[in-house]
């Protein structure tokens, strides 16, 4: 991955670069029914550019909510939002669209591959949408696919690969663009053991090339991968901490 195309670089970073991720306050309420839930409340912190953050919390601690927040796939209901120091509710759906295209690659649970489409397709469908030009798009999605270790598999259908394999692509397909920011929704939550600790240490290599890495998980195994842990419950931030991910693993039984 040193030389890959997934290989950033690290670069040495102005004083005045924005935070990747920052959020003021950010509340999100949902009207079920005629009833108010509150599915975040109140919520502080910043994500430095190369940070690699765990984000940490039970079922309806808030956690999918922030990802649609930052993923730029939904809007607070109050408090500011800035992702790359853009302001999120500032934007239309159009520029919603870019920044989802330029600053963010997201990576889910459930691969959401297109099953009639190839590992290259599916890996080069979001430059259809960037309207950046390409030279050889074909040649940019099989040199990643390459660099998550499926070089010899671009034209295989998602059925006919693994679940790890099938991960790969998905992330292969969030670095086609470039961004900023990789932001992975339960990453490991399909997969098996073995398999999950590949696809972490592939975050890990990315984070080490300068990628902003932020992976939401309930799996403290996954989590020990991050640098910092921010926990979530009810809603709320409860705590923010920084950790060494040699002694966080150390630690898991």
């Amino acid at each position: 991955m040193e030389n890959g195309h997934l290989d950033r670089g690290r670069r040495v970073k102005p004083l005045n670069e924005p935070p990747a991720i920052l959020c003021r306050g950010l509340s999100r309420t949902y009207d079920l029914g005629g009833q108010k839930v509150e599915a975040l409340r109140n919520v502080t912190f910043e994500v430095r550019q190369g940070e690699f953050v765990a984000i940490m919390g039970a079922s309806g601690s808030g956690k999918s909510t922030l990802v649609n927040l930052i993923g730029a796939l939904d809007k607070p209901t109050s408090g500011e939002l800035f992702i790359d120091g853009l302001a999120i509710a500032g934007l239309g759906d159009e520029a919603l669209a870019r920044l989802r295209n330029h600053h963010i690659g997201i990576v889910f649970q459930q691969f959401n591959l297109l099953p009639r489409m190839t590992t290259l397709e599916n890996v080069m469908l979001p430059l259809n949408y960037a309207h950046v030009k390409v030279p050889d798009k074909a040649a940019l999605a099989g040199a990643l696919l390459a660099d998550v270790g499926l070089g010899t598999r671009l034209h295989h259908k998602p059925a006919q690969l693994s679940g790890g394999q099938q991960q790969r692509v998905a992330i292969a397909r969030a670095l086609v663009n470039r961004p900023n920011i990789l932001l992975a929704d339960e990453p490991t939550g399909a997969l098996d053991t073995k398999t999950s600790h590949e696809i972490m240490a592939l975050f890990a290599a990315l984070h080490a090339n300068g990628l902003t890495v932020m992976v939401i998980t309930h799996e403290a195994d996954i989590a020990a991968y991050a640098e910092r842990m921010l926990r979530f419950r009810d809603g709320e931030l409860i705590s923010d901490t920084n950790q060494d991910p040699l002694e966080a693993m150390a630690r898991i039984p």
